[in-house]
């Protein structure tokens, strides 16, 4: 699953328009138009290619691992307003290096203030059976002794289980 189709997901889950989607890319310091936007909710031409870091033609512009963060970035602005830093806090957030799968569950929580109760409701609507402990792992820093990187089978049913619940 590449960005560009975690964007696609994303947005069907969600229900976001494309005006909206300008304004959460904006809140994320990343300037897009609106037909740059469409280009972006295209499927890719070739398929799962991660290694290129941004390709664009005609019809398609390819989203990065920056992107997609400065997007769900702006989306947690866009959905509880803009957060003003504490003294010593980067006035913009640090960009992580972590897996994209656990940067976008964690965002996500952040933005719809889930649970980790709620994120599990979500995964088990998609027809997947987790444990509160396995939610916890995902959601840990990189480094942390119980951590678990995210798979795609995850992301992509916790994206599932968002439609289910955003679009009844």
């Amino acid at each position: 699953m590449d960005n560009n189709d975690i964007l696609i997901r994303l947005r069907y889950a969600l229900d976001i328009k494309n005006t909206d989607m300008v304004e959460i890319f904006k809140l994320g310091n990343v300037e897009v138009t609106k037909d740059e936007v469409l280009k972006i909710l295209t499927k890719s031409p070739d398929g799962y290619d991660d290694d290129e870091e941004e390709v664009e033609n005609d019809d398609h512009i390819k989203v990065n691992n920056s992107m997609l963060e400065s997007f769900l970035n702006g989306y947690i602005t866009f959905k509880r307003g803009k957060q003003d830093p504490k003294p010593g806090q980067p006035e913009t957030p640090a960009k992580s290096n972590e897996s994209v799968n656990n940067m976008l569950l964690k965002k996500l929580k952040i933005a719809l203030s889930l649970t980790s109760e709620d994120m599990l409701d979500i995964l088990e609507k998609a027809g997947i059976t987790v444990t509160k402990g396995e939610i916890g792992a995902i959601l840990r820093k990189e480094g942390h002794k119980n951590y678990k990187q995210c798979g795609d089978k995850y992301a992509r049913n916790f994206l599932k289980g968002l439609a289910v619940k955003y679009r009844e």
